[in-house]
């Protein structure tokens, strides 16, 4: 019964965000769908091979409105229907926890780390072959609060660590697909004022971006790194510039607040190993966000 909900609920969210992509009100340009399409329909996905991908956050309808652009046939499989790691607000959690767990939405608490159960379930759906969808942020961060290095181009806040944990330990590298999204903070800007803040925009000009998949080399390597004193002594490095744990929803801040609680999994080198593979995920998803809107990484579409 479970499974038969889920797949309603899907579907109908699903075909909802595909009619408003095809109303007229928004216009929506897709690249590289068909790079997406391949990985969900790799017969190397009956072996454990799951998928990830990987995006910008630059509004709260980026999910599931992004989805819209997939085939109908596909939210009736939750093979073809993402896992997406969502936050939970408390004060409508008892109302809506239900209908986003039907959504196939993790439900994921702030200030809790990467070892909480929406991280480790995504990992099992990875171990599954499933598709798992990321958010590296792990908040909206629209254009205009995005950081500048020493040349002045725009630079995407860092990933959180959760993403390297769910690299690390599933059972089969996934093939991972990083993905950028323009348009979608002129949808649903931040900051403003009730009741505007919770409706969208109309004459928004999106487009969604699939680029190609992650160099399954690059990660194995990253994941091949020898236990050496060199490497060991390099990560008890990159903990004490951490100053805490950098967890999927925390920073360092939460460890000196009490918020977070080492866990016996958070030796230096696994840390060492997680902080690569985020590394890693983080510059695809950027190189691929500049190719799009340029160094700046403006995501208003042309």
């Amino acid at each position: 019964m479970l499974a038969v909900l889920s797949t309603a609920t899907v579907s109908a969210v699903g075909l909802i965000c595909k009619a408003f992509l095809n109303s007229g009100l928004c216009a929506v340009q897709v690249n590289g769908l068909h790079k997406l399409k391949a990985a969900l329909e790799s017969p190397k996905r009956n072996s454990g091979h799951g998928v990830i991908t990987v995006c910008n956050h630059i509004s709260t309808l980026d999910d599931p409105v992004t989805w819209g652009v997939l085939p109908a046939r596909y939210y009736l499989s939750s093979r073809t229907t993402r896992w997406a790691l969502g936050f939970t607000i408390p004060a409508l959690a008892r109302v809506f926890s239900k209908f986003f767990t039907l959504g196939q939405t993790l439900e994921t608490f702030r200030g809790k780390g990467v070892h909480q159960a929406a991280v480790d379930t995504a990992i099992q759906k990875l171990n599954q072959g499933g598709w798992v969808h990321l958010y590296g942020e792990g908040k909206v961060n629209q254009p205009n609060t995005y950081p500048r290095d020493g040349r002045g181009n725009a630079c995407l806040p860092k990933f959180k660590w959760g993403v390297g944990r769910i690299l690390m330990e599933a059972k089969t590298p996934p093939i991972v697909i990083p993905m950028w999204l323009t348009g979608f903070d002129q949808l649903m800007p931040e900051g403003r004022p009730f009741p505007y803040k919770y409706l969208p925009r109309i004459g928004a000009r999106l487009s969604i971006t699939f680029g190609d998949p992650v160099p399954a080399h690059e990660l194995l390597v990253a994941l091949d790194v020898s236990k050496t004193d060199s490497d060991i002594d390099l990560a008890s490095t990159v903990l004490k510039d951490a100053k805490g744990l950098t967890g999927w929803m925390g920073d360092a801040a939460n460890l000196e607040q009490g918020h977070a609680i080492p866990h016996e999994q958070d030796s230096p080198y696994n840390l060492f190993v997680r902080q690569k593979l985020t590394a890693i995920i983080h510059r695809e998803v950027q190189a691929l966000g500049r190719s799009i809107s340029g160094p700046l990484l403006d995501t208003r579409s042309s």
